[in-house]
This record gives structure tokens, sequence and C-alpha cells, in this order.
């Protein structure tokens, strides 16, 4: 039985991934993301999507 995709606060569902990062980029991530009051995954969606965003303009 597969599990249900997570949705996001606007309805979206979400889907899991994995990367590696380097000790010293995770370590220094974790501490961003306290003096944000942020989670991991909310920087790092947030740096893909204005990454895509860049991309499309750049591509224009």
């Amino acid at each position: 039985m597969s599990k249900p995709n997570k949705q996001d606060e606007s309805g979206n569902k979400k889907k899991n991934t994995s990367l590696r990062l380097s000790r010293n980029t995770l370590k220094a991530l974790k501490i961003r993301a306290i003096e944000e009051d942020a989670s991991i995954q909310q920087i790092v969606e947030r740096l893909v999507e204005d990454y895509l965003q860049t991309s499309r303009k750049s591509n224009s």
C-alpha cells in the first residue's frame, strides 16, 4: 500500500526527494533555518523556486 501524498496549505501535493550535502553546508543550513525560524524544507523549496524563476527569465 503506498503512502498518501502530503499537501501544503494551498493544496499542492508534495513528493519526497533526497540530496547529499557536505557536512559543513548542512550545518550552516541548519543554523540558518533556526535563525530564520524556518524548516530546511522551506528554505530549499524557496531556493529551488527562485532558481527556476531565474532560469526561465535568462532563457527567454
